[in-house]
Parts: C-alpha cells; sequence; structure tokens
C-alpha cells in the first residue's frame, strides 16, 4: 500500500558551556536533508550553520548548501527572524533548508528558556518553570538572569500591545474586502498535531486569523476528520468562525474536501475516482491543491507542461475548482494553475497552505454572501459565489500605516 509520510525532528546538545549544537531533520517521500548547527549562547547567534542532501527532487538543489552560511550571525531572539530566513535561505537557497532552519531557531528558544529557568532555580528553588516565564522574580538583584526575566516579561507585554492596536483597526485593516462585502475565509491550513508537518496548534492559528482581521479559517489537516462538536466547540471558545475540511492524499495529488466525513487514514494514498464517487455521495466539494508544485501530481520530470497538456491531465475532470494562490508555491505556479482554471471554466480559490502562524492568511477566499456554518460554505462553493484573494500580503501596508498612526 502507496503511503505518504513527513517527519521533521530537532535535537540539541550542549557541546560546552556557552555553545549549543542542533542537528535538524526533515523527512518524507521527495526529500530527506539535514542541518548541524551552532548556537552562541551569550548572545543567541547562529555560529555555524551547514547541512546536507540525502535526497532531492531536481539538479538544482545541491547548490542550496553553498548558501546557508548566509544564516552565520542571524540572532534567533531578533524581531523578524523568520521572514529573514525566508527572504534569505528560503529564496536564494531552498524553502526546505529556510522551514527546517526556522524549525531548529524556535526549538533552541525553548532549551534557552529551560536552561535560564534551571540556573535562576539554583538561587529560587520554589520559582515554577510559569512563573519564570511571566517574567515574576522573587527579587530584584540586578542579576542578569533577573534582568534577563524582567527582558522576557517585556517582550510579552510589547507583543501583546500591537494586537491590541491591530484589532481597534481591523475594520480599517479590512476595507478592501469589507467594501466588496461578504466574508474572507482561510480555506487552507494544518495544525499540529493533527498534521505532523505543521508547527503551531489550532488555537494559535485561530487567534492569528482573528488578529489578522479574517472572517474565518478551515481546519484542513492530512488525511485527518475534525470532530464536528469539537470544531463547534473551538468556535464558541475564540468567538471566530471556524470550519473543517480535509486535505486527502490521492493517487493524482493532494484533494481539499468539504462536506466528507469518511476517515481514509488506513486507505493510504486513495485513488482520485473512489474519492470523487465518495465526494458525490456526501454532495460535498473537491478542490485539487498546488496543483504544479512538482508533487505527487505530475511528477518532477513533467514540471515542463505546457498550458494545453497540462489542461488535459485526467485529474481535473474529477474536481469542483482549482487552488490558484497557495502560499507555499511560487508566483509562476500559481500564475499557471490560474491559466489552467481559466482554460478548463473552473473556479478557482485561495489559501495559505498554512503550517505555522505568521502563514496563516497570505492567500485567502472572499465568499460573497455570509457564512455561519460548513453548509453555507459548501453551498456558496457550489454556486460559484466566491474569489481568491492575496488577504495577508496586500493588508500589510495597511496594518503598517494604522499601526503608525495610532503609535
Amino acid at each position: 500500500m502507496l503511503k505518504f509520510s513527513r517527519n521533521k525532528l530537532v535535537s540539541i546538545a550542549r557541546k560546552d558551556p556557552d555553545t549549543l549544537r542542533i542537528h535538524g531533520v526533515l523527512d518524507d517521500d521527495l526529500y530527506g536533508l539535514e542541518m548541524e548547527i551552532l548556537v552562541r549562547l551569550s548572545d543567541l547567534k547562529l555560529i555555524s550553520v551547514s547541512g546536507k542532501w540525502n535526497r532531492w527532487t531536481t539538479p538544482e538543489c545541491p547548490k542550496a548548501l553553498s548558501f546557508l552560511g548566509i544564516a552565520v550571525g542571524f540572532c534567533i531572539d531578533e524581531e523578524g527572524l523568520e521572514q529573514k530566513i525566508q527572504k534569505t535561505i528560503g529564496r536564494r537557497a531552498c524553502r526546505h533548508f529556510a522551514t527546517l532552519l526556522i524549525e531548529c531557531c524556535d526549538s533552541v528558544k525553548e532549551v534557552v528558556r529551560i536552561i535560564q529557568w534551571e540556573e535562576f532555580r539554583i538561587k529560587h528553588p520554589g520559582l515554577t518553570f510559569e512563573e519564570f516565564l511571566s517574567g515574576l522574580s522573587p527579587d530584584s538583584s540586578g542579576s542578569d538572569t533577573t534582568r534577563h526575566v524582567s527582558m522576557e516579561s517585556d517582550r510579552i507585554q510589547d507583543s501583546q500591545e500591537p494586537i491590541q492596536v491591530l484589532e481597534r483597526i481591523r475594520e480599517v485593516d479590512s476595507v478592501p474586502d469589507r467594501a466588496l462585502g461578504g466574508m474572507v475565509i482561510d480555506l487552507h491550513t494544518h495544525s499540529y498535531p493533527a498534521s505532523s508537518c505543521s508547527s503551531v496548534s489550532e488555537d494559535q492559528l485561530i487567534e492569528e486569523s482573528k488578529r489578522i482581521g479574517l472572517d474565518g479559517i478551515c481546519l484542513t489537516d492530512h488525511n485527518y476528520v475534525w470532530n464536528p462538536d469539537r470544531v463547534k466547540n473551538l468556535t464558541q471558545k475564540h468567538g471566530f468562525l471556524v470550519l473543517r475540511g480535509n486535505e486527502i492524499t490521492t493517487d493524482q495529488g493532494h484533494m481539499l474536501v468539504f462536506g466528507l466525513d469518511l476517515d481514509i487514514r488506513e486507505k493510504g494514498i486513495i485513488k482520485l475516482d473512489e474519492l470523487r464517487r465518495e465526494v458525490k455521495k456526501a454532495d460535498g466539494y473537491m478542490i485539487v491543491v498546488h496543483p504544479f508544485r512538482g508533487f505527487l501530481t505530475f511528477g518532477v520530470e513533467r514540471l515542463g507542461l505546457n498550458l494545453e497538456k497540462a489542461m488535459k491531465r485526467p485529474l481535473f475532470k474529477y474536481v469542483d475548482a482549482i487552488e490558484v494562490m497557495n502560499g507555499k508555491v511560487t508566483r509562476e505556479e500559481n500564475d499557471f494553475a490560474s491559466r489552467v482554471a481559466d482554460g478548463l471554466g473552473l473556479s478557482g480559490i485561495g489559501g495559505s497552505d498554512a503550517h505555522k502562524a505568521s502563514e496563516v492568511g497570505l492567500y485567502a477566499t472572499r465568499f460573497q454572501n455570509s457564512i455561519v456554518d460548513e453548509k453555507d460554505m459548501i453551498e456558496m462553493l457550489k454556486r460559484g459565489k466566491f474569489s481568491p484573494v492575496a488577504f495577508r500580503k496586500r493588508n500589510k501596508g495597511i496594518l503598517k500605516k494604522n499601526r503608525t498612526a495610532t503609535t
């Protein structure tokens, strides 16, 4: 039986009193790569970054190794580190190495907090880890560790203020979409542990969606059927529309499915025609996602397909729509998907394919009418009352402008 799996693993050891050694692994059915990183504890800077490919899909992949040294000198605690890594390592080298490096840095942050807490407990054994993270210090001795606890607390408070500002300007933030009416929903997100490849919980995804002004979010984890009561509870808990879907791996690619409660985890990779029959039986809706990412659907050797040949691919006969805005592929791949959708007369949707909070809402889908539940969304999808939008990118300037105006 064919199955697809993706695993990320980060291990951290103390090389010497001031140095951490980090080993990261990202492995799936297509790629296999590793990273070795050294971080200096005194200033939290990367002092060495190297990588190794075990498997790759194009001759260009190994060339990424020579660019990894760009990250030397980056501070894991600096603001905007994730974006900095994506712009340098992700664009100049490889997005897979960038993802793994970010994961390693996030893990180091957690380890550093534990190390500092353990050192602080030598003097104050009663201090819990939760108290340490909240910045509570039993004395004001002015020691380096006490100062770090205070700084940690300051960072937490500082990080909350922009969220409050953004909540106040939420209506201004979303003017372009509100002016058109309807609701904007990110139809494609992944949470941990439902999707092992994700690095963010469903609660964090939802809170970030609220913060940036989305109207709703769909949890579409890999081959995972969300319990409807649990999703309803999440909606009530956060006061925010949460809907459920499923990204299912088929023999012809990944399909976003709504309205289907069938758990196919034991089936592995399901045949597309079989999935189509099940979706039709459930009166659901099916969308092919990132169809030109060179992953599963066409195979690497077919990346050079022209428009005419691409439109003749059998898989497009089985789907209701095509994801033409996906946050994990290149602009060229999205543009090509859009041209194929136009040529076939199929609707296009937008989804972030978020695997971390900062990615949610990068792309989304604007519905012309209000949606209150999964049934409403499926009806709007079937009626074609929607369009893809570049939500986070377009609103970034508005957010920045209004944040400046309020400070």
